[in-house]
């Protein structure tokens, strides 16, 4: 093709035409064709004109045959409709579209077997590299597996980091901790905890902070006052149904998510009772539901989106041969709202009330 004749839209162009018509390099083409921030704008901005006014389509075969990539991530996640998992897939998304690269979703259904499957399967389709999101469920059996794998693997608040070399997740045991301190500090003595039955690492993290928090107030471990569903409102409000019908119910209850807590909330306000006028209710993970429940819950905040980028970042470092730390660990925030006060007055004195 001649450098002077005008292309039309129906000529079949390569990257050595685009590269001949641009007056550059086959690799700073490539470069540009996959946004790379090492091709100057003005020159990658002519080279995709180029590229448009030409109808050009860079080929995903042909490109992860030259470059031993596939420019895709694939994402385990453990349900679809979880809205903690979709802000921070959302967060994952904006880090890779911005290098040029696509998500590949797969749910676990909570299932570690399945889980694995899924990674795997992902390394067969050869995609670059697997992020596992939402409170990973794999545990200490499966490290070997994910060491062994020939593509990088970040998990998500999963399972303790020494099981795993990448991680990113928030201090489970200090928010749990924070939860605890704060009712207390409003005077409840009887905290209940509403966990998750799955076996992921950030319940047992998030229960040992409630316990720490318990501890450090002098206030006892109560069994009974310990239970777990499946971090879904109809769990969370069979849960606070037999924590109301205890013989002493709780004056708070805190819960391992605002799902949970939503469950909770309905189920105090089919026995006629007040929140948090007659019990407390905290949350955790701060979904936008928790602004507009009745009444507004107070949760800890987890920052999903961040956690998202920071996944895609440690990935991508990674896969460009950076070290990245071992483990990304975000601080939580408490965000009061108004399902917590201190405690109906008559349990101050230890008698609680009675349903």
């Amino acid at each position: 093709m001649s450098q002077n004749r005008p292309m039309k839209k129906n000529d079949t162009l390569s990257i050595k035409d685009i590269a001949r018509s641009a007056q550059v390099s086959h690799s700073t083409v490539s470069r540009a064709l996959r946004n790379s921030p090492l091709v100057n704008a003005a020159t990658a901005a002519r080279i995709r004109r180029i590229a448009l006014e030409s109808n050009f389509r860079v080929s995903a075969v042909g490109r992860s045959l030259a470059t031993g990539r596939t420019n895709s991530i694939g994402v385990v996640v453990s349900s679809i409709s979880d809205p903690f998992i979709a802000e921070v897939v959302s967060g994952l998304e904006e880090v890779t579209s911005a290098r040029g690269y696509s998500l590949i979703l797969a749910t676990s259904q909570g299932d570690p077997e399945r889980e694995i499957k899924m990674v795997r399967t992902f390394e067969e389709r050869r995609v670059d590299g697997v992020v596992l999101t939402g409170g990973s469920h794999l545990g200490p059996g499966y490290a070997p597996l994910i060491a062994g794998m020939n593509i990088p693997v970040v998990v998500m608040n999963g399972q303790r980091t020494a099981n795993f070399a990448y991680s990113v997740a928030v201090d489970n045991v200090a928010a749990g901790h924070a939860a605890v301190r704060f009712l207390a500090q409003l005077g409840h003595r009887r905290i209940a905890y509403i966990g998750d039955r799955s076996g992921c690492e950030s319940n047992t993290a998030r229960q040992e902070g409630y316990r720490q928090g318990l501890a450090a107030y002098e206030l006892p471990y109560v069994p009974e006052l310990v239970l777990v569903g499946d971090a879904q409102p109809e769990s969370g409000l069979l849960a606070m149904e037999q924590l109301l019908s205890l013989l002493e119910p709780p004056t708070a209850v805190f819960c391992f998510d605002d799902l949970t807590a939503l469950g909770a909330l309905s189920a105090i306000t089919r026995r006629h009772l007040r929140v948090p006028e007659d019990i407390s209710v905290v949350g955790f993970d701060d979904l936008l539901i928790a602004s507009y429940t009745q009444p507004p819950l107070t949760t800890i905040r987890q920052p999903k989106r961040l956690m998202g980028q920071l996944a895609g970042e440690t990935l991508f470092n990674l896969l460009a041969g950076t070290r990245p730390p071992d483990t990304r660990r975000l601080p939580t925030e408490l965000i009061v709202r108004e399902s917590t006060a201190p405690p109906p007055k008559e349990s101050r004195t230890g008698f609680g009330f009675r349903v």
